[in-house]
């Protein structure tokens, strides 16, 4: 017999004014689930959390808890300006705060090493967002509420808290838009969706395909449907699955400007070859040789030196306090260095986003926000009108006369960068743009980077959205040692592994020479890859006929009252193809992938 559940909503709603978040939501957790939350900014997912905490009470419907049941929750921006050091905050998350359950506090600050003694109002985001995991966790709660959890943290600091969050005994929530970290920790998906509530019992792995099913679905039903809800829709599914139809191009791309960084590292670092360096002249962003950075008697950046050439896309990575601000300043000659130099080329427009740098007035509409004169914006020298640039960052039309002051956190930033964006640039530096920004939001991020013709220096802690976007990382160890890798940063976190903890960046250089040089000895493509990538483009155009003859022939209204059998055959088939069209896509990609490195090592 099935325990029963330790936390049941049914029937829930909740709207502020004319805003109704979601109606008649019901959903249960079990001890020991890991559930994520995703959905659209604005749909309502922290104040969901807010509800299932009690923070917040619903207008109707019911709540039961299991007797005992301890719930704790870790907002979305902790405040803990109110305590005279992180231990303290910490020790406030159990009710008893005698002396003796210090302890308690003294494990969490070694487990995320925090320094307990730090004032929090002097202390650095990550510093505040580590200090309140442990708040949340000191107390061993049956259900654990994290809203975006791995803001402000470096990428050791999020797989430390993926370890966490699988050894946990009670359920877990969490709200985030860190897709390898929600990969990573879930084992079901609760979609909040324009108020409704949709379930799964997978975790996100399985969301994109998961959530297309139901898009098709609703488009399908939508006909006999009044054409306002049919409009929704059709927005909702522009949004989602065209770009998810790009996505083979866009990776194709990034393949491509992966071997061109290669090729320019490798010229780069040979001496002997004098034949391109005009070319490099004329393409020039920024050539920085032998720079050194100290504060104090700390070194931050020692001996680096880089090239970066016209629409090179660069990742930034390393632990926090590692020093990857101070080398955009450096770069950027915001930062003198030490010693060496840095040559910036000419006819360079640069766009910084920085959320800690652009404020947005409350009191101003969204369309004043961008323009505040006339309807049209400049956008990458194209004029655009407000409210059609506006629908590219996933805003309702009706939302450009809305106050900033009405958006949601995730809005604003998404209005942030509209409005970064928005500027003249051929140089684009992207200081963590990815903090509180919804799935969709993370799409289109990376659609515009795709085709975006300048270059680009981005700082992220977002794994999968360097994966997807980067065609080099630089990696900054912590020591002032820093080094280039070209691809992704999966590769390069398996570069970083497998040495000893001690290696120098020149010996995991040498290292990864090595092998390479006998990967290139020992692999090739087996006949069957081969045949496969020749084979397998044919089999998706195939495929993509098939799934628009069965799409056109859904979208007959008259279809399902007609010929009900005919309609629910078209329904699965129609899956069934979409399923294995993208099963090819990916088998294609992953061999076309394997091939470029083979051709280029």
């Amino acid at each position: 017999m099935a325990e029963a559940p330790i936390y049941t909503l049914k029937n829930i709603s909740l709207a502020f004014g004319n805003n109704h978040l979601f109606s008649n939501v019901e959903l249960c957790i079990n001890r020991g689930d890991k559930i994520c939350l995703v959905g659209r900014n604005g749909s309502g997912k922290s104040t969901l959390l807010k509800v299932i905490s009690g923070i917040i009470e619903p207008d109707a419907g019911e709540i039961f808890i299991q007797p005992g049941t301890k719930i704790a929750y870790m907002p979305q921006e902790p405040d803990l300006s109110s305590f005279a050091s992180l231990k303290e905050a910490i020790l406030f998350g159990i009710n008893n705060k005698e002396q003796n359950n210090s302890y308690l506090a003294d494990i969490w600050l070694e487990k995320l090493n925090i320094n307990g003694d730090i004032n929090p109002k002097k202390a650095s985001g990550g510093e505040c967002r580590k200090a309140a995991l442990a708040q949340a966790l000191i107390s061993e709660p049956d259900i654990l509420l994290l809203d975006e959890p791995t803001n402000h943290l470096d990428i050791a600091t999020i797989e430390k808290l993926e370890r966490i969050i699988n050894d946990f005994r009670g359920a877990v929530v969490v709200i985030s838009h860190d897709r390898m970290f929600l990969n990573h920790v879930s084992k079901a998906t609760f979609w909040l969706d324009r108020g409704n509530m949709h379930i799964n019992d997978k975790g996100f792995t399985d969301f994109e395909n998961w959530q297309e099913q139901i898009i098709n679905q609703e488009i399908i039903a939508q006909n006999n449907l009044d054409k306002k809800i049919a409009e929704e829709t059709e927005w909702l599914h522009k949004g989602v699955t065209a770009r998810r139809r790009r996505n083979m191009g866009r990776l194709r791309r990034l393949i491509e400007l992966r071997r061109q960084r290669r090729e320019q590292i490798k010229q780069i670092g040979n001496i002997n070859l004098t034949i391109d360096e005009g070319d490099f002249r004329s393409k020039l962003v920024i050539e920085a040789k032998h720079i050194a950075k100290k504060f104090g008697n700390r070194d931050i950046i020692k001996d680096f030196s880089t090239r970066i050439i016209r629409g090179n896309k660069i990742g930034i990575v390393g632990p926090n306090g590692a020093g990857k601000t101070t080398l955009v300043k450096l770069l950027t000659k915001r930062l003198e260095p030490d010693s060496g130099f840095v040559r910036i080329g000419k006819n360079l427009e640069e766009a910084y986003f920085d959320q800690n740098r652009i404020t947005l007035d409350p009191k101003k509409t969204l369309w004043q926000t961008l323009c505040d004169k006339g309807d049209h914006i400049m956008v990458q020298g194209h004029w655009r009108h407000v409210v059609a640039y506006l629908k590219d960052f996933l805003f309702k039309p009706a939302q450009a006369q809305c106050p900033v002051a009405a958006l949601s956190g995730g809005e604003k930033n998404r209005l942030m960068l509209a409005k970064a964006l928005a500027q003249p640039s051929n140089f684009l530096v992207l200081d963590e743009p990815t903090n509180d920004l919804d799935m969709d939001t993370l799409d289109l991020l990376q659609e515009i980077l795709d085709e975006y013709a300048g270059t680009i220096i981005i700082v992220s802690h977002d794994r999968d959205f360097l994966d997807r976007v980067v065609s080099s990382i630089i990696y900054l160890k912590g020591d002032g040692n820093a080094f280039e890798h070209v691809g992704s940063y999966s590769e390069l976190l398996e570069k970083i592994k497998t040495p000893s903890k001690d290696a120098s960046p020149q010996a995991l250089k040498q290292t990864k020479n090595f092998k390479e040089s006998s990967a290139k000895q020992t692999r090739k493509l087996s006949y069957n890859q081969q045949r496969m990538l020749q084979i397998l483009p044919q089999e998706i155009a195939e495929l993509e006929k098939d799934i628009a003859k069965l799409t056109e022939e859904l979208s007959d209204p008259d279809l399902y009252q007609n010929n009900p059998n005919r309609f629910d055959e078209a329904s699965f088939e129609l899956e069934e193809k979409q399923q294995c069209k993208l099963q090819k896509e990916e088998k294609w990609l992953e061999i076309s992938i394997l091939a470029d490195e083979l051709a280029n090592d």
